[in-house]
């Protein structure tokens, strides 16, 4: 097994040595439980001490490894039901962003993140991913949201981003025909 990262070696070796003693321990009659316990214990502490003291780089490097779980991943294993929207009506699909409706622990949430290739051919289609950041400042992007249809009708303005999933959901279940900005907070 081969180092991903210069700073990583030590843990490669460690790693490495752990798994030759195993399968020495699984061909033969020894036992080195005793051993490969104290050498799992030292690749924690050892694991602990250098991830604990990265340096700015090391941590880039870190998350540009291809390997790395992506927002995709994350979806499959965190939520379920997840329904993958596309586009936004007005602007268009963006293929670097991935959004949807899905549900976490059973409650209806909004999922939205960069989607990045794990291959050269992945990051084409996926727009190496930038979105829409080479030409849209976040304020352009927060108001070409606030342009659309969607946006129009919730007429939410709260800056509780986890409430935008119940509200799309809960309008579309129970008030398709309500017009919410017509409506006035109470207060």
């Amino acid at each position: 097994m081969a180092a991903r990262l210069e700073f990583e070696k030590p843990v490669i070796e460690l790693q490495t040595k752990i798994a030759e003693l195993k399968k020495f321990t699984q061909d033969s009659e020894m036992d080195l439980s005793a051993e490969i316990a104290r050498l799992e214990d030292r690749l924690s502490k050892l694991q602990d001490e250098i991830y604990k003291n990265l340096k700015p780089w090391d941590r880039v490097q870190i998350a540009r490894l291809p390997d790395r779980p992506t927002t995709l991943d994350y979806i499959q294993y965190l939520f379920t039901d997840f329904f993958e929207c596309h586009g936004d009506r007005t602007y268009g699909d963006d293929a670097a962003i991935v959004g949807g409706v899905a549900k976490y622990h059973g409650m209806p949430v909004t999922v939205i993140g960069h989607q990045r290739g794990k291959d050269t051919k992945e990051n084409l289609v996926r727009n190496f991913p930038l979105g829409n950041i080479k030409t849209d400042s976040l304020p352009e992007a927060y108001d070409k949201w606030r342009q659309t249809k969607l946006s129009k009708e919730l007429n939410c303005r709260c800056t509780n981003v986890r409430c935008l999933g119940p509200n799309v959901l809960v309008k579309n279940s129970y008030y398709q025909d309500t017009d919410f900005s017509l409506r006035k907070a109470r207060g």
